[in-house]
């Protein structure tokens, strides 16, 4: 295999017979191609007698939700090898290893997640994971420090940053999150009974005026190595356990922005809940432990950002007394503002997300919209002058009662 071409079933099994020492030579190799999002295609090759398996990620050369009328850059498949790589070796037991890969076949082969559930579609089922927020803010807080100014030499993290331009992906982020929800575009994707809340979108000033400010931060702030696509499609989860894969999307920004992707996935599921809960005492449980949850992940990141920042920190001058504080309370009020971004673009731009979008119920779907954006614009709003997460908190009660007495 030399040239790009994109792999068949045969394919994937020839490459994964090449990783060495992980198949036996003469096993006897199934396969199947289990992908199902926007960019790639992904296939699990396994040997059924020793059960051993392994997955094998492609990247396409555009994207899947639109066709090859959107060319993408192959290069994002090293990009997100190599952020694979950086992120397991700083949390071994949160990222599954990389086995190895192929810069010109865009191809990655990583550790085999079989035995965990795609967090999305356990929230939906009603599951709860207790110790998520600690894992996913130990991952955010220590996969941030460790390649940023704070945590590794500044040079090198320069040298580190010019591998992680990301031109294509970051202009996806760009028009999708940033742009197109507040203009008539052609790429938004919004149901006609929601038509008057879109609109509102496209004409609110001081919403423009905070994404604006947001969308600056992401085009200049490099402060450090994001996974950059951080949803709960993007985290597998046990019981006790969560691995974070695809940061095809990593690249240099603002540190706030991983955290408000996790907690806008919270919020849409928490927004969507009344869809999926068939009782009064089950919606309030599962709310509650959502918003719970959405505290613990900003709880558990500023502790063990600190911790990390007390004991490693390697800038002379970020210890200047004060400071830290400030910087904590700049990336709070940035993770809620990009939260904000996150949950506007997920009800009306071109990718949804089935917590809201698979409700059976009509009224319930809509609803379940309605209030995302109300929460998502007082996020928006909000943002620059919010001092603790509990205002996140205030603000998606108040909106889902807003829109509960609407119904």
């Amino acid at each position: 295999m030399s040239a790009y071409h994109p792999f068949s079933l045969e394919d994937a099994i020839a490459y994964a017979r090449s990783i060495p020492g992980f198949f036996a030579a003469d096993a006897a190799l199934t396969c199947e191609e289990i992908g199902d999002g926007n960019l790639n295609l992904v296939f699990r090759i396994a040997d059924p007698k020793q059960k051993k398996s392994l997955i094998i990620k492609q990247a396409l050369p555009y994207a899947k939700v639109v066709g090859e009328s959107w060319p993408l850059s192959l290069d994002r498949a090293r990009i997100e090898r190599e952020a694979l790589i950086i992120q397991h070796q700083l949390c071994p037991e949160l990222v599954p290893a990389v086995y190895g890969g192929d810069d010109e076949l865009a191809v990655t082969v990583m550790e085999d997640l079989s035995g965990y559930t795609i967090m999305r579609q356990g929230l939906i089922q009603g599951s709860t994971y207790e110790r998520f927020a600690e894992h996913i803010g130990s991952f955010i807080a220590t996969t941030l420090f460790y390649t940023s100014d704070l945590g590794m030499n500044q040079q090198e993290k320069k040298l580190q940053s010019s591998r992680f331009i990301n031109p294509d992906l970051c202009k996806i982020t760009e028009d999708l999150i940033f742009e197109d929800p507040y203009r008539d575009a052609e790429n938004n994707n919004f149901t006609e009974d929601i038509r008057e809340e879109a609109e509102k979108l496209w004409h609110d000033q001081a919403l423009h005026l905070e994404v604006a400010l947001l969308r600056e931060k992401f085009l200049t702030h490099g402060e450090a190595l994001l996974h950059g696509d951080l949803h709960t499609g993007s985290i597998f989860v046990t019981a006790d356990s969560t691995k974070i894969i695809d940061p095809e999307f990593a690249y240099y920004g603002p540190m706030g922005f991983d955290i408000g992707a996790v907690i806008a996935n919270l919020l849409l599921n928490y927004a969507a809940q009344p869809g999926w809960s068939s009782s009064n005492d089950i919606l309030e449980e599962r709310q509650a432990w959502l918003l719970t949850t959405i505290v613990g992940v900003w709880n558990h990141f500023e502790q063990h950002f600190r911790r990390l920042w007390d004991a490693n920190g390697i800038d002379m001058m970020s210890k200047t007394p004060g400071y830290q504080d400030l910087y904590l309370k700049k990336v709070l009020k940035d993770a809620i503002g990009f939260a904000g971004c996150k949950v506007i673009r997920r009800i009306v731009g071109l990718s949804h997300v089935a917590d809201v979008d698979t409700i059976a119920d009509e009224r319930s779907r809509r609803q379940a919209k309605i209030t995302a954006l109300e929460i998502g614009k007082q996020l928006v709003k909000g943002g620059r002058s919010a001092s603790s997460i509990t205002e996140v908190i205030a603000w998606a009660k108040a909106a889902a009662a807003k829109e509960g007495a609407n119904v």
